[in-house]
């Protein structure tokens, strides 16, 4: 097994052919069937066997994996339920649906087109945590004999599930929250880039039978990504050219496992992802669903700009904050039965479907909204402060990445901000009123990240650049 993966609590991803290749993809598909059978019994199956979904997003590896994945789980006794090419929360819907053990997703989200990576999803739909995580990666790095091979008649089958995406779609269009007979009287036209992922199997569907009018870019299925494929600012030009172009009412991408939605302004301006939960939560807040938002929860992430929680405060709702990583923000989510959640890089979590980030949830919830305010994109971002968030990154060595190796960055940067308050469940986040700094160590790339957010690009730059002072000095 290559030493060089990166191994977060929910999954594995590397380079393909170089840290990730069938072999490696045999073994931790192995060693996830056998945590789950350990967890499950048969999952439901009555066969003596514990079932598996198995999805996969378009990247070119992903058949060659999926063959790989497959063998490993039937090694070990699972039966595959494979879904086939989906994005990432049609995968999570269908581990419920069927009762299965857990769900494997090859898929490496943003991360450029030579990575792929396989995502475990636990019983619940939920990706694992740490607990879970750990034992799977125990498994997968012990001796042979941790691997129970099954004998010649206790192998696992395969059985293919064609209907995952029209269940996902169909269960989107009868959520309470979602206003489908408001967006389908505005008759919106919407530009769509799916960045040739998983997207095209799903978006211009869900759009289509919003009654939106769509105009698409990037809807092939081949994987082979046009641009860097994370749906941030200064990848979207095509998409804001798309928009001028057809005057559409928004612009609307989509990452490459579809998990995580930005928009696009009707002048052909991106607005930054931390805007999607913005108006996914005013969606919700402002309806019966949400309960009129007063005294409701909402959830996000340390990472998740101001917006988020003017837009919760708007609505009277309270806001908590979680640990970086979709797992620890749907926990959290359940843990205070929040009403809405997710992340500031796009990804909504609207725990009325299931608790995982989703964007054709997203984008159903972001139309409903503009269906209901009557409002263009830029008049609703008008309504609310405006804050600049700056990210930067650092490489970090063999040691940085130890176990509290950057704790006195941590203390030092307390020091140096003694009035800020300190939270130091992820890293360390440091706040204000109108501003705050989050450091810390990646859980996908070997690098320590840094964010920051401030009314004036230039405050948020010199938060960045004081820790990553600190942080080279160590």
């Amino acid at each position: 097994m290559s030493g060089t993966l990166m191994v977060s609590v929910s999954g594995v991803r590397g380079l393909v052919g170089t840290d990730l290749t069938p072999e490696v993809v045999a073994r931790w598909a192995a060693a996830f069937g056998t945590w789950a059978r350990a967890g499950k019994g048969d999952g439901g199956r009555g066969k003596g066997k514990t079932g598996i979904v198995l999805g996969r997003d378009t990247r070119t590896s992903g058949p060659m994996f999926a063959q790989a994945a497959t063998a490993g789980l039937q090694s070990v006794g699972c039966d595959v339920i494979d879904v086939g090419l989906v994005a990432t929360p049609t995968v999570q819907l269908a581990v419920e649906h069927h009762r299965a053990a857990g769900g494997i997703i090859l898929t490496a989200s943003h991360n450029p087109i030579e990575w792929n990576a396989l995502k475990f999803v636990g019983p619940d739909g939920i990706f694992l945590d740490s607990v879970a995580g750990t034992r799977v990666r125990e498994l997968a790095a012990g001796g042979e004999n941790s691997l129970p091979r099954a004998s010649y008649n206790a192998i696992g089958g395969v059985e293919a599930d064609p209907d995952a995406i029209s269940r996902h779609l169909a269960a989107v269009l009868a959520l309470r929250g979602v206003d489908v007979r408001g967006i389908r009287r505005r008759r919106f036209r919407v530009a769509l880039d799916c960045v040739r992922g998983a997207g095209g199997a799903v978006m211009p569907e869900l759009l289509e039978r919003l009654g939106c009018r769509v105009a698409a870019i990037n809807t092939e299925t081949d994987g082979l990504f046009p641009r860097p494929p994370e749906p941030v600012p200064e990848n979207l030009k095509a998409l804001g050219a798309l928009v001028r172009r057809k005057k559409a009412d928004i612009g609307i991408a989509v990452d490459p496992d579809v998990d995580r939605l930005a928009i696009v302004d009707e002048r052909g301006n991106p607005i930054g992802e931390d805007y999607t939960l913005a108006f996914a939560m005013r969606a919700v807040l402002g309806t019966g669903d949400g309960g009129r938002g007063k005294g409701k929860t909402v959830v996000c992430n340390l990472s998740t700009s101001l917006v988020v929680e003017d837009a919760a405060k708007e609505f009277g709702a309270i806001v908590v904050r979680a640990a970086v990583g979709e797992a620890n923000v749907a926990r959290k989510m359940i843990e205070v039965k929040a009403v809405i959640g997710g992340e500031g890089n796009g990804g909504v979590m609207y725990p009325a479907l299931h608790v995982g980030r989703d964007a054709p949830v997203a984008g159903a919830l972001v139309l409903g909204l503009l269906a209901r305010e009557q409002a263009s994109v830029s008049e609703l971002v008008a309504r609310a402060p405006r804050y600049t968030i700056v990210k930067a990154k650092l490489e970090l060595g063999a040691r940085s990445r130890e176990p509290g190796k950057l704790d006195p960055v941590y203390a030092e940067l307390r020091r140096r901000f003694p009035d800020a308050a300190a939270d130091t469940q992820d890293g360390l986040r440091l706040a204000w009123p109108d501003r705050w700094l989050h450091v810390r160590p990646s859980g996908t790339e070997p690098i320590i990240r840094f964010i920051a957010e401030a009314p004036a690009r230039a405050d948020a730059a010199k938060l960045i650049d004081e820790g990553r002072r600190l942080c080279a000095a160590s």
